[in-house]
């Protein structure tokens, strides 16, 4: 063996140890996610991995359906947005002793769960609202266009009017004068749109593209007019529409 053979043999063991660590990076969920494309936000396959539903990506943007997907399922919207009975599929709770977490896919986005008044009476009960697409438009939250849900996170406006103030001729399911709790009914109550201002354009685009490619569900979220008398009335089914 020459003097440089050592050298050569050294060059190539960790050239090889080097393929073999990458492959075993690569070989790994979390591996993948990152090195998929080196350009790419490694967000969007890691939103893809946990997206608890089959999308519909043809016609769609799918690196922004990937990102919306992280966005959406990092950041709890699921936790107010699923239907009765809370996110979690039966056996599923994290939060119980022995389960592992598993998303309830038949309730998915869909709204309903009751949050109770948030005021005197008669102030309304606060129900999320279904967050999925209708099948007649194809557009989230109850078909509202991409403009329509900026300004909502952007500004909490509720477009529906689900849940006034009180008047001389609103005197029911409306928030009445309250100087220690001065609700605006004009604006989404419970939801945490002040901390969606801070989202760029981009975000809540690709929020609003993943919204689209999800499955229409009916839901148990009240239809148009919201609740009478903090009482639910049926739900509209917007997927057969």
């Amino acid at each position: 063996m020459t003097l440089g053979q050592p050298f050569k043999v050294a060059a190539t063991t960790v050239a090889f140890s080097g393929l073999l660590l990458a492959s075993m990076f690569v070989s790994t969920p979390r591996g993948k996610a990152h090195d998929r494309d080196d350009d790419k936000d490694p967000r969007i396959e890691q939103g893809f991995d946990i997206a608890p539903v089959h999308l519909k990506l043809e016609g769609k943007d799918r690196d922004l359906v990937g990102l919306g997907s992280y966005l959406v399922n990092t950041g709890g919207c699921n936790d107010c947005h699923s239907g009765t009975g809370g996110p979690f599929a039966a056996g599923g709770n994290p939060y119980f002793l022995g389960q592992k977490k598993k998303i309830d896919p038949n309730i998915y986005l869909s709204g309903g769960q009751n949050f109770g008044p948030v005021g005197a009476p008669p102030s309304p009960n606060i129900i999320p609202r279904n967050l999925t697409p209708d099948k007649e438009t194809g557009l989230p939250e109850g078909g509202n266009s991409f403009e329509k849900f900026r300004t909502i996170l952007r500004t909490g406006k509720d477009f529906e009017h689900l849940h006034p103030n009180c008047s001389a001729k609103i005197t029911s399911n409306c928030f009445p004068p309250d100087p220690s709790n001065p609700v605006n009914g004009d604006l989404l109550q419970i939801m945490p749109w002040p901390g969606y201002q801070g989202f760029t354009d981009h975000d809540i685009r690709a929020i609003y593209e993943y919204l689209k490619a999800i499955p229409c569900i009916r839901g148990t979220y009240p239809g148009p007019g919201g609740i009478a008398a903090n009482i639910p009335e049926e739900p509209v089914d917007r997927c057969t529409e």
